[in-house]
């Protein structure tokens, strides 16, 4: 199911058939630098399968990225709720293919993901968890919009809660 498309991504619900292509990204050493480490086949089965029961329980969670072009999986970017000191809150994230950093996928998904969320989600504000040493995370944060609001400790490692309420996310390139 298409949950939002942008110029050149389609955003849908992740299925199990999206398996090797989501081991290409969440396998990757480099990619997953900023996690405690690269996830193994299980892991992202157990990652999809967290994704399609996020659909079902909050009506919204990680999609897959896929190139209109090509109808190829290059990652995902959504929606997963998150408890940040106590409040529940919804979180854009993104996860691209090494291949295809630097042109601009993460930024124009996670503007479609901000613009989905308070649109359709009626969401009144978004965060993006993200470990300060993640640079280009950081600026696509930017580039949507987001500020840093606060640092956070989770699970033992420091994270900058960056975010944008409704009505005043500005994206910019």
């Amino acid at each position: 199911m298409i949950v939002f498309e942008t110029e050149r991504l389609k955003l849908r619900h992740m299925t199990t058939d999206d398996l090797d292509a989501l081991v290409a990204v969440f396998g990757d050493q480099e990619t997953m630098k900023y996690y405690p480490s690269a996830f193994q086949r299980d892991d992202v089965k157990k990652w999809i399968e967290w994704c399609m029961k996020s659909y079902d329980e909050n009506g919204y969670g990680l999609y897959a990225m896929v190139l209109k072009e090509t109808n190829t999986v290059i990652g995902d970017c959504g929606h997963a709720r998150q408890e940040v000191d106590g409040e529940a809150e919804i979180e854009i994230g993104y996860h691209v293919l090494r291949e295809r950093w630097r042109k601009g996928y993460a930024t124009e998904a996670a503007r479609g993901a901000v613009a989905y969320g308070f649109e359709t989600l009626c969401a009144q504000r978004l965060i993006s968890l993200i470990r300060p040493e993640n640079i280009p995370s950081r600026r696509v944060a930017e580039k949507v919009g987001m500020k840093i609001e606060k640092s956070v400790l989770r699970k033992g490692m420091v994270h900058l809660v960056y975010s944008c309420a409704r009505g005043k996310a500005v994206a910019s390139d």
